[in-house]
């Protein structure tokens, strides 16, 4: 035995196994912290779609290999406790450093692209710390194992530990922290944590009390909480402003202003990704698909006199229903977006608000509509639970027997058609008749964007035009509207599709282009600050 090793176990043996334990459950529940907040930190640049969250996997596998190898090597030649909370501090500070570092990391990484940017921002994020975190298992091991007997229990003890501390860390990330603490004061309460481990050993058991001086300086920091508006003028002019951001348990909501003149509009955002605007002023949508789901469903069907909207958003499309004297029910799976539409947008609603999943609502509900607008796309993370076959047929369900289905859906008409095409083949095995109405023209630049596709039962029905002339359109989305709003567009004949099932559903995968090109837009048109 080593002097260093004699010393360690006449002091603090039986205090260092009991604090080894505690932060093999720390280390454990913090690894899984960092790995569910890096969707939050990446998303609204590279979206919540697969291509990040195997980024985020493959980060994390990688640096804790690396880290478990060289943890055991490093044990194995310096297997003193002192040098395993120094890479507990150490990791710690890489921790705090990840939100004032992501814009600089995110900047950079932007122009490879949405698979590798995100992978190459995981690794610059993350990677470091998850590294350290990854030595940790070995160096705890290694010490314990000198002060037990028996080695195998040592070793199945001690990662069974912390296998319970990933437990700790992810339920309690997903369930409450990002809804109470945002993701950057978690990554600061995350850095502190650690640093407050390995401080803890180095003041309880090496009794060097000066260092708590570094514990007052934490605490000050974690004390300090900076102001979140951002208000700033852009070149041309316009003033932005962002006037509420919150993480909730499904998303990055955002409320941003933007004032020039007397124009004064609104948006909220999600992920990065724009889900309703409206102008201030007249209270009406300054983006062209909310009135295709409006205007198409009840010129089809006048005399319908209830709606099921899925997917509240800023709750536009809702309040056009409700004004028109339609009862109309809202269903959407976060609480947190229904108290902004109302704070922020002025939604209120006559019909039941439910806050629910889409598709589990549709298993367990009786009621039937006559119209059914479907709105829970945003680009580049497609829901494909309810574009399936047998979702499908559970919105078929809900549907009276003159009922109108509209669904707003990011696809294209020009190039990669093959997921746009199979979702409209989907909707004929129901469906008698499906039309295809695009906001944009198909031919000129890629073919892409949002497309409203509107199905029901019977043969082709013709649509009163003049029961909709009437009805307002703001000045942004007139002119799209007006060319727009009576374009039907057709597949041909031998465009490839399937049928999406439950069973195979690849949206994610064969769409991967169109989700980068729509983040590729979402930056070129956004500005930096509002999206970090």
């Amino acid at each position: 035995m080593s002097i260093t090793d004699a010393h360690e176990k006449r002091v603090d043996s039986p205090i260092l196994l009991y604090y080894l334990g505690f932060t093999a459950v720390t280390c454990g529940a913090l690894v899984m912290v960092i790995e569910v907040l890096g969707s939050r930190v990446i998303g609204p640049f590279f979206g919540v779609s697969l291509f990040v969250w195997t980024s985020l996997i493959t980060v994390t596998l990688i640096a804790l290999a690396l880290g478990y190898a060289v943890g055991g090597i490093v044990s194995d030649r310096r297997d003193s406790a002192d040098y395993l909370y120094s890479v507990i501090f150490v990791a710690g500070l890489l921790i705090l450093a990840i939100p004032f570092a992501k814009s600089h990391v995110l900047k950079v990484c932007l122009p490879l692209g949405l698979r590798m940017g995100a992978l190459a921002s995981s690794f610059l994020l993350f990677g470091p710390s998850l590294f350290l975190l990854g030595c940790v298992s070995p160096y705890i091991i290694k010490i314990a194992a000198r002060e037990m007997k028996n080695i195998g229990r040592t070793v199945g003890l001690f990662y069974a530990i912390s296998t319970m501390g990933s437990f700790i860390g992810t339920v309690a990330t997903g369930f409450v922290l990002i809804a109470y603490l945002g993701v950057d004061r978690i990554f600061e309460a995350t850095g502190m944590l650690l640093l407050g481990v390995a401080l803890g050993y180095f003041l309880l058991l090496k009794k060097r009390w000066y260092l708590s001086l570094i514990v007052i300086f934490m605490i000050a920091v974690w004390l300090y909480q900076p102001d979140p508006v951002v208000s700033k003028t852009m070149q041309n002019g316009t003033q932005v402003a962002k006037i509420f951001a919150k993480d909730s348990f499904y998303g990055n909501l955002k409320v941003i202003d933007y004032s020039f003149g007397p124009v004064h509009t609104r948006e909220l955002i999600i992920d990065g990704l724009v889900q309703g605007g409206i102008d201030m002023n007249s209270r009406l949508s300054i983006y062209e698909y909310p009135y295709f789901l409006e205007f198409i469903p009840y010129s089809l069907n006048p005399s319908g006199g209830n709606c099921l909207v899925i997917g509240l958003g800023a709750g536009v499309v809702p309040q056009w229903y409700e004004n028109r004297g339609i009862r109309t029910d809202v269903v959407d799976i976060d609480p947190e977006v229904a108290d902004i539409a109302r704070k922020y947008f002025g939604f209120s609603l006559a019909g039941d608000l439910i806050i629910s999943d889409a598709r589990y609502y549709l298993i367990n509900s009786e009621k039937k509509y006559d119209y059914v607008v479907l709105d829970v796309f945003n680009g580049d993370t497609t829901p494909g639970h309810v574009l399936s076959l047998e979702a499908v047929q559970l919105l078929s369900n809900r549907m009276t027997e003159r009922g109108i289905l509209a669904i707003n859906l990011v696809g294209s008409l020009k190039e990669d058609t093959f997921i746009t095409a199979s979702v409209v083949h989907t909707l004929t095995r129901v469906f008698q008749t499906v039309e295809i109405h695009p906001t944009f023209s198909p031919q000129e630049g890629r073919g892409c964007g949002n497309i409203v596709l509107v199905a029901y039962r019977s043969p082709t029905m013709k649509r009163n035009v003049k029961t909709c002339s009437t009805f307002p359109v703001n000045e942004m989305a007139r002119e799209g509207v007006n060319r727009y709003i009576d374009s039907i567009f057709r597949f041909p004949a031998e465009t490839p599709a399937i049928v999406l099932s439950d069973d195979y559903n690849p949206i994610d995968f064969y769409d991967r282009r169109l989700k980068e090109h729509v983040r590729e837009e979402i930056i070129k048109s956004t500005d930096w600050e509002i999206l970090i």
